[in-house]
């Protein structure tokens, strides 16, 4: 089922304006099957020019309800169904503010004519409801008032879906538009589809629409479509061109698709989501290079919309404290602004950081009490089994025991090393390097298959040096706990 709704406002942002009209004509997919609309009190004054546009004066709206009287009777009437709207960004935008003053979230699935006619009648001098209507000989009788708008989009939705129908080869007197409607992609959660089979080019149609719907309004879709599938970085732009988001995957095409693929919630991620005109792009191989060129560019150019190290993909971590007796203390808890201690490694949640301080405490025979594993007042389970040597009740004495602790931070820790890793470059031909000398992050580049090196020095005359900071370090640690395909480390004595 199909909700075609139209809405008249005291103007054009759902933040501060609000709604004076609403209409909706329910279509299964055939036909029209039931229909609403109605006058709103949007509770302020409803401007001059806004009134010349749509001939809804102060005086109409005076004793109209206000939204709270009728929002149970568009949940009803929409439940079940996707939202359909000619521009439905400007629609779906005022319903959810709406609904979300009264404390309610209100979420469906959106199709927007627009896009379908562009996709489905290409050609047209202008995809404006009132022109495309003209020229394609729908009547569309009280424009710019809710019901006018809301019939001639409901009869555009029914000639698309005619379209579709009359492109295929089908028997004579098969009705395809009801397929559309039927389809299991688009039944209502909980209710039955039709068992026709559906028709794979109206699917096909309304689905890339769905998407489309969900795209930012700014951004052409042939931008998206050549964005390509490889590790590297990428940047959206705003109108001016500005870079307001810095991003970094391994597929950057599917990490794209994954930003657009839902419809946000939040008036801080529409805002983010509309200000998108365009995405540019680097490749580098590389994870770890992309890892770490993506924190550089955050803190280089600090966009808009991106977070504080921005990183939040560490917040979790260990810790080193040293108690009352001198003991040396693992732990593990939250690494983020509110634990002003720095961890000595920085991992994806504590429930990872408590299984990676359980595997540290087995390697190098540490205590279970001590680094926080095990509650209790006495020994530690590992004691009572003899794989403790008693620093838990101070059988061991702290100066044998820490230098044990010692070793598992040397483990996890690169802090006096050199090395380099080597992994994919953006071409077959080519590799990257990530240089760490005595600890400190050097920087990247890239060579050809040809480069060779024996020495640290070598090295450095390839890469492009960048600043070492906290998440660098974090970055590299944590990547270089997992082996990665095609990747090497080379480590150089001091």
């Amino acid at each position: 089922m199909y909700a075609i709704i139209d809405l008249e406002t005291t103007g054009g942002q759902p933040t501060q304006d609000r709604i004076t009209e609403i209409a909706i004509y329910i279509h299964d997919g055939e036909k029209i099957v039931d229909e609403y609309a109605t006058l709103l009190n949007p509770g302020r004054g409803i401007p001059p020019f806004i009134t010349q546009l749509t001939g809804i004066t102060n005086d109409m709206v005076s004793d109209a309800p206000k939204f709270h009287e009728v929002a149970r009777k568009v949940v009803e009437m929409t439940e079940g169904c996707v939202f359909v709207a000619h521009n439905v960004r400007f629609d779906y935008s005022f319903l959810k503010k709406e609904f979300a003053d009264l404390g309610y979230n209100y979420s469906r699935k959106t199709l927007c004519t627009v896009r379908l006619s562009r996709s489905l009648i290409p050609g047209q001098p202008s995809y404006s409801l009132g022109k495309l209507c003209q020229n394609i000989g729908i009547p569309l009788e009280g424009r710019h008032r809710a019901a006018g708008d809301a019939h001639a989009t409901a009869l555009l939705f029914g000639k698309l879906l005619k379209i579709t129908s009359e492109s295929e080869d089908l028997p004579h007197g098969t009705d395809a538009s009801h397929t559309l409607a039927r389809v299991d992609a688009l039944a209502p959660s909980g209710q039955a589809a039709s068992t026709k089979k559906p028709s794979p080019k109206r699917v096909a149609a309304v689905q890339t629409a769905i998407r489309e719907a969900l795209m930012p309004p700014l951004l052409p879709a042939s931008v998206v479509a050549n964005l390509p599938q490889a590790t590297g970085v990428y940047y959206f732009h705003n109108e001016a061109g500005e870079v307001i988001y810095v991003g970094k995957s391994i597929n950057i095409y599917k990490r794209i698709q994954q930003h657009f693929a839902i419809d946000v919630k939040s008036r801080k991620s529409l805002e983010f989501k509309n200000s998108i005109a365009d995405i540019t792009w680097e490749l580098t191989g590389s994870e770890l290079v992309a890892l770490l060129y993506e924190s550089h560019l955050i803190k280089h150019m600090k966009p808009a919309y991106n977070r504080a190290q921005r990183r939040s993909v560490f917040p979790a971590g260990i810790y080193l404290r040293i108690d009352e007796q001198g003991y040396k203390r693992l732990a593990y808890g939250r690494a983020d602004a509110r634990n002003a201690e720095i961890p000595i490694i920085a991992l994806g949640n504590q429930y990872k950081a408590q299984g990676f301080l359980y595997h540290k405490v087995a390697k190098y025979n540490l205590c279970q009490k001590l680094c926080g594993l095990y509650k209790t007042q006495g020994a530690c389970f590992d004691y009572q089994v003899h794989r403790c040597l008693g620093a838990c009740v101070g059988q061991e004495p702290p100066e044998s025991y820490n230098l044990r602790v010692d070793e598992a931070i040397d483990s996890i820790s690169y802090e006096h090393e050199s090395f380099v890793v080597i992994g994919p470059g953006r071409t077959e031909l080519e590799k990257s390097i990530v240089l760490v000398e005595n600890g400190r992050y050097r920087g990247f580049g890239y060579v050809d298959e040809t480069f060779s090196a024996r020495k640290l020095a070598d090295f450095r005359d390839v890469i492009k040096e960048y600043t070492d900071n906290k998440d660098i370090q974090q970055i590299i640690r944590n990547h270089l706990r997992t082996k990665r395909k095609g990747e090497r480390v080379k480590v150089f004595g001091n």
